[in-house]
């Protein structure tokens, strides 16, 4: 009796069990969905936030406008970049993290990338070409509520003046479908030129200018909507705003100038707070205001803006493939393999980097020898002070020259080169040089 009692306590115990598990199995199976913000980005961001600020009065000397409406919503930032802590000071007028698109170089720093990626989340993007990824990455961050953060040219400037925004810029705006803030940066020129490795003392201002509301921009056509952008990030620093002081104002000019009014395609050399051509000594003094004032020859160039328009002016002038068989410069460097995502793997520490007018040769060795030839596609991308990016065969490779190195050149070249050979450049501007 006692046995017959438990066999039908155990029986109804089992069918009990398979009802509940026939229950479950019959529930739809829902995915784990990662999400992109975390309470942890929060913490960071606040965190840090008194350092960063601190540290912007006594090295930038910037006044930044807090944003009011930061809380309340999700935008979408979109500022001018004019120094290496524009981010920073994007990221202390809003109260919220801000999840900021950045270059792919950025993540390819092995540990200190994995941290950044962590605690921070910014968004990869490849800057020589459409990047998908980056666009779903964006739309993700949009429909969690975040607030996104880029600079539309995707460069730093190097003259002054606000530089290229590529067109695509509307189309991502439309598909994001978030208040549009402009960050304006003013002064960060006059205080760090993307030239030189120091800091002058001078007054800089940051702040939302305006923001455009989805309502207002769904209703323009992407050309409208491009103008309105372009507008609103413009800053002219070719001019004279207040004084920017340091010994070491010309230090470094020679990254981005390389072809003399005097001279044609030479190299220059700088000191203190002059610069020299190093063929016909051609000397201009970089004064506090940021105006040129040449001590040796003469030249109207009364901003480095002009003179680096004229040089570009200079480019658009010459046809690469009539340079012949002779390097025009050559440099030396180190040579590191990208790869992305990842780490850097360096291939020589003191590379020979020939520029022809149809190609790059980077000689490793006698027997290690890379060729791109400019006209088989890739690209060529300024990175940084003295670093550029050569994307060809599938692979990136980043040459990092010594302080003085001018990556403009190889970048202006190639460009030249492909609109007049090649044609149909991504930015549809037969005059566009890579900035």
């Amino acid at each position: 009796m006692f046995r017959k009692r438990n066999v039908k306590r155990i029986v109804k115990k089992e069918t009990r069990v398979r009802t509940r598990v026939e229950k479950v199995s019959d529930r739809p199976v829902r995915k784990k969905v990662s999400r992109w913000i975390h309470t942890r980005h929060y913490f960071v961001r606040n965190f840090f936030a008194p350092f960063f600020w601190i540290w912007s009065r006594l090295v930038y000397n910037i006044r930044i406008e807090k944003f009011k409406d930061a809380k309340k919503r999700g935008h979408l930032v979109l500022f001018n970049h004019q120094t290496s802590f524009d981010q920073f000071f994007v990221g202390l007028a809003f109260s919220v993290p801000v999840y900021y698109v950045a270059s792919e170089d950025l993540f390819s720093n092995g540990f200190v990338s994995k941290l950044l990626q962590y605690y921070l989340a910014p968004i990869p993007i490849n800057k020589s070409a459409a990047d998908l990824r980056a666009v779903i990455n964006c739309m993700k961050v949009a429909s969690e509520g975040g607030t996104l953060a880029l600079a539309p040219e995707g460069n730093r400037t190097y003259s002054g003046r606000t530089v290229h925004i590529k067109p695509s810029i509307a189309a991502l705006v439309k598909k994001l479908k978030l208040p549009v803030a402009f960050f304006r940066i003013e002064g960060g020129y006059g205080v760090q030129p993307r030239w030189s490795d120091v800091n002058r003392r001078g007054r800089m201002k940051a702040g939302v200018s305006r923001v455009l509301e989805p309502d207002e921009y769904l209703a323009m056509s992407d050309e409208e909507l491009y103008s309105v952008i372009c507008s609103e990030l413009y800053v002219d620093e070719a001019r004279v705003t207040g004084k920017f002081t340091h010994r070491k104002r010309a230090e470094y000019l020679e990254r981005v100038i390389y072809i003399c009014p005097e001279c044609g395609l030479s190299e220059f050399e700088s000191s203190g707070c002059r610069l020299t051509c190093k063929r016909c000594g051609l000397t201009a003094e970089y004064l506090p205001t940021k105006e040129l004032s040449f001590i040796k020859g003469s030249a109207d160039f009364r901003f480095v803006a002009d003179w680096y328009d004229w040089q570009e002016k200079y480019i658009n002038s010459i046809d690469p493939a009539d340079f012949g068989e002779e390097p025009v410069y050559t440099d030396h460097a180190r040579v590191s393999l990208v790869v992305v995502a990842r780490y850097k793997k360096k291939l020589c520490d003191r590379a020979e980097i020939r520029l022809y007018g149809n190609r790059i040769e980077i000689n490793c060795s006698p027997a290690e020898k890379l060729v791109f030839d400019f006209g088989g596609g890739g690209s060529v991308t300024a990175l940084g002070r003295n670093k550029m990016n050569l994307r060809f065969g599938g692979n990136i490779y980043q040459i990092k020259g010594n302080s003085r190195f001018n990556p403009v050149k190889y970048m202006n070249l190639f460009y030249r080169y492909r609109n007049l050979h090649v044609g149909g450049n991504s930015q549809n501007d037969s005059e566009f040089l890579g900035l």
